[in-house]
């Protein structure tokens, strides 16, 4: 997580050099955002993210070699620090689920206004998931389904809700609503190791590997 004090240091992956080069000169011309790399290719961008270690990467979804859905899964398995908002022109369901189930921190469309894409940047470099406005409607609806298959008895929701405490479950839903472990213990009136262990017990649970990954399941689940 980014200090609040130093700069961001962002690593931008993108295929396209004009786009490169666009996105370079306004984040370079923004407060705190250091643009410390960029890379072509899903391939390129994970072995200069592990190298280089920026706070947050700004990833296309259809880069060669290797596309950048893979190449979130690969840099979060190996460095789960590194913050990663999805740029890109898809807003359809499966892509932006397939990204946030990849580890995705953030969905950003290249359409969003240069302010937007930056206020996202600093969010996500500080614990918080970021939606564009658009996708925030699409999730919406996953959710608004997930509840009807609840009510319709759905098998996989139940199972997986009884197996998570009421605690569990008051946590899972403040981290879907983007809320960090801080202000979660702060909500709830908790310790930050106690919040810290429910987190860890929740995604065990959930069988995934990271609080992005399980905020997307309660979503799909309709548990919160």
């Amino acid at each position: 997580m980014a200090n609040e004090e130093s700069s961001i240091t962002v690593m931008i992956v993108e295929d396209q050099e004009i786009a490169r080069v666009g996105l370079k000169v306004i984040l370079e011309s923004s407060y705190k955002l250091n643009v410390v790399g960029v890379a072509q290719d899903g391939q390129e961008a994970v072995n200069k993210a592990l190298n280089l270690k920026p706070n947050v990467i700004l990833m296309d979804i259809g880069l060669p070699i290797l596309n950048g859905i893979e190449a979130t899964k690969k840099i979060k398995s190996e460095n789960s620090n590194i913050r990663v908002i999805m740029l890109t022109s898809h807003d359809d369901d499966d892509h932006v689920f397939s990204a946030l189930s990849a580890g995705a921190d953030g969905y950003c469309l290249k359409e969003a206004p240069a302010q937007q894409l930056v206020m996202a940047i600093k969010a996500v470099a500080e614990g918080v998931a970021w939606l564009d406005p658009g996708i925030a409607s699409r999730v919406l609806r996953a959710i608004t389904q997930g509840n009807k298959e609840r009510d319709a008895g759905d098998k996989t929701h139940h199972d997986l809700s009884a197996n998570l405490s009421t605690r569990e479950l008051d946590v899972l839903r403040l981290v879907v609503d983007g809320l960090t472990n801080q202000e979660i213990a702060i909500k709830l009136v908790l310790s930050i190791e106690t919040v810290k262990t429910h987190m860890r017990h929740i995604m065990e649970k959930l069988a995934v590997s990271d609080r992005t990954q399980a905020a997307v399941k309660a979503m799909r689940e309709g548990l919160v």
